[in-house]
């Protein structure tokens, strides 16, 4: 049996891995720093990816290796820390002939007029964009030089069952499974992708365990339909079975709450996604691969298990 290793593996998109993997024949070996097995045989491998030691212990042995990790919403954070994580997982990759699978955001494309492809230049207009547009470039840089077998598995912004750490969990799924009216961010009028977690988690193993894949970029499976924020919040209420009212958190509001909420305040270089359309393409994968799986029906599964799960958490 092969090994596998979920670099960063506490997130919604590495316990998704981790039940996806062993359909490939593989063991799950999990890495960060607080580790947590998923399936029975996983292997905990406690990590700090800012150590290459540790990160290449982690690594050892693996056929594949998947960077899954969220550091902290801080720009600062991210300058400092990214380019050591992504560079450690190259090393120790390299170092052990293994693939490195890199799950990454749009981030790097900045605001783009249309939809957002593959072949989209990265022009990004954020700080944080900056640092994963160099990511990016680096990895690709690397797997074009044949120094590391890699690939890039990029999405769009999440909805799914374990997807709480998304503006729409709270701001939509929680509000309405209480009964209250449902938020969202700056313009309801404008569509706006999102990528279904098990299908991300999905497509990730896929690509992870996939042939004539690597120094490319691929969009993970999204559909092609985006709901503006009114249809979207209709579409949650009518699975929850309550009427689908919600209002807006305009800019300028969110720009008062930053004076206090470090949180916010990081995001708000990102409200660009919230104020103009973002669409976000994968037909280059859904036309090898499967086809995405369409927004009413993930949104009702989220609130099936929701329910089920009974933590709608959120203010």
């Amino acid at each position: 049996m092969s090994v596998q290793t979920i670099l960063g593996a506490g997130g919604v998109i590495g316990r998704g891995l981790a039940r996806e993997l062993p359909a490939y024949g593989a063991r799950v070996r999990l890495a960060s720093r607080h580790p947590a097995a998923v399936n029975p045989d996983d292997e905990c491998a406690p990590t700090d990816l800012l150590d290459l030691a540790q990160v290449a212990r982690a690594v050892a042995g693996s056929r594949v290796a998947y960077l899954v990790a969220g550091l902290a919403y801080d720009a600062r954070v991210w300058e400092a820390q990214w380019p050591r994580v992504l560079g450690n997982a190259i090393a120790a990759c390299a170092r052990h002939a293994c693939r490195l699978v890199f799950f990454d955001n749009v981030y790097c494309y900045g605001r783009v007029d249309g939809p957002m492809t593959e072949a989209t230049p990265m022009r990004p207009v954020s700080r944080k964009g900056e640092v994963r547009a160099r990511l990016a470039e680096r990895l690709l840089d690397a797997a074009a030089c044949g120094e590391v077998d890699a690939l890039i598995a990029r999405s769009a912004d999440f909805y799914g069952p374990d997807a709480t750490h998304t503006f729409v969990h709270p701001m939509v799924f929680a509000k309405l499974l209480r009964g209250e009216r449902a938020a969202w961010l700056c313009n309801d009028a404008v569509p706006h992708s999102m990528t279904y977690t098990p299908d991300a988690a999905r497509a990730t193993a896929l690509l992870g365990n996939g042939a004539n894949v690597s120094g490319q970029v691929w969009h993970l499976p999204t559909a092609a339909d985006p709901p503006d924020g009114r249809a979207f919040v209709a579409a949650v209420a009518a699975a929850c079975g309550v009427a689908p009212r919600h209002y807006v958190l305009k800019p300028w509001l969110l720009r008062v709450v930053g004076l206090f909420n470090p949180l916010v305040r990081e995001s708000l270089e990102m409200l660009y996604q919230n104020t103009h359309p973002y669409l976000f393409d994968s037909s280059k994968f859904a036309g090898r691969y499967f086809a995405p799986t369409p927004y009413a029906e993930g949104i009702r599964a989220t609130v099936a298990a929701l329910r089920k799960s009974a933590v709608p958490h959120g203010p």
